[in-house]
């Protein structure tokens, strides 16, 4: 199953959503209301990345896949060192853009500063190819994010931000229509701005919207403690108007991580 390009970053943010809480452990500078352990994006980059020899892994696809019947799925690996509150954190993915015969993979890189307050900024490149195939481009981005500090949004039993949003600006994958969009009339760009908001609902899961420069799409994420393990789960549904894309389709991750 090759992975179309616009549906991989269902699987890498969600597992790095989890890695907010393990940054917070390891800096006890942070803001006191942190953003919450949730996924907080669809098809989106945010700010926050994986940090302080943090290994994290997912898994994700959609279903159908644009302009196609089959459905498409995609894995990465990837770990985090540095400090964001100090310096900088570095993030390296790997990821297989085929899981059905695993010969197509791609490397994207995060670099991502904590700007105190819940602000941050990231800036990265997604699926350097370092394989031959694959059906995805190097995409460029710049992000911030902020998790809100205001007493309305913070959860009194956590201590955490329950409303999160980034705004962003890239090239590739982030305004560039596909080859099947631009023949069935939607035109050869989009909007070269994204952008994402989650809220946490009922104490337990958040809730998300996000544009990621093509088309609007919407979903929920939970991550769940097995012991001491986070695994997130993030479920939506993609391509919900006729910027692109042949109708709207279903979109999942499942994530991990740990520190080391």
């Amino acid at each position: 199953m090759k992975f179309s390009k616009k549906y991989l970053l269902p699987v890498l943010f969600s597992a790095l959503a989890l890695q907010v809480s393990e940054t917070a452990i390891a800096n006890p500078t942070t803001p006191t209301f942190l953003p919450n352990n949730h996924g907080k994006s669809i098809t989106t980059p945010v700010a926050w990345g994986a940090s302080n020899n943090v290994i994290f892994m997912g898994i994700g696809g959609t279903s159908p896949a644009p302009y196609s019947d089959d459905t498409d799925g995609a894995a990465v690996l990837g770990f985090g060192i540095g400090d964001p509150v100090k310096n900088l954190g570095v993030q390296l993915a790997l990821i297989s853009l085929d899981i059905s015969e695993w010969e197509e993979y791609s490397v994207s890189v995060h670099l991502s500063k904590d700007l105190g307050s819940a602000n941050a900024i990231g800036i990265g490149v997604e699926n350097v190819m370092i394989t031959d195939g694959g059906d995805s481009d190097e995409s460029f981005y710049i992000v911030y994010s902020q998790g809100m500090q205001s007493d309305p949004f913070v959860n009194d039993n956590t201590g955490n931000s329950k409303l999160h949003f980034s705004i962003g600006a890239g090239t590739g994958r982030f305004g560039d229509k596909s080859p099947d969009d631009i023949a069935d009339g939607k035109g050869e760009h989009g909007t070269y701005v994204f952008g994402n908001v989650a809220y946490e609902v009922a104490e337990s899961f958040n809730v998300i919207a996000d544009w990621n420069g093509l088309n609007l799409n919407a979903g929920a994420s939970k991550t769940f403690w097995l012991g001491t393990f986070p695994l997130a789960v993030t479920v939506g549904a993609a391509d919900l108007t006729d910027n692109s894309g042949d109708g709207v389709r279903f979109v999942a991750s499942l994530g991990t991580g740990f520190k080391l």
